[in-house]
């Protein structure tokens, strides 16, 4: 199996673990609610698009890394947003340890973060 099926699969089993993160009630869906989330130190990990706008980046990036919390990312917003039943979605935010370990392990770092779990 090649390096690029394997980890598109841990994408896979990542952003599966967001939609169960979803339906346990341990999942902050959007910019607002993990803002949110992360300044009142909720937050294990968060996952970001990569296809997110500058804009968009700059909107949550700076509160995660000075929060502690790692924060990785996905393919696309678009992934993102099946994962936790919606069209698209930039961030989410996790906060369960378990499941945040987990996904921080499956996905690769946004530049400039993180990557340790809380």
């Amino acid at each position: 199996m090649g390096a690029g099926v394997a980890n598109k699969r841990g994408e896979q089993a990542a952003l599966n673990l967001v939609g169960l993160a979803l339906r346990a009630g341990r999942l902050e869906v959007g910019t607002h609610a993990v803002k949110d989330a992360a300044r009142r130190g909720e937050l294990h990990a968060a996952v970001l698009a990569r296809d997110a706008t500058e804009n968009a980046r700059n909107r949550v990036l700076p509160l995660l890394r000075a929060s502690g919390v790692p924060v990785v990312t996905c393919e696309s917003a678009a992934e993102l947003g099946r994962a936790a039943g919606r069209s698209r979605l930039v961030v989410v935010g996790l906060r369960d340890a378990g499941f945040a370990g987990r996904v921080v392990g499956a996905l690769p770092p946004a530049p400039g973060a993180k990557r340790t779990g809380n």
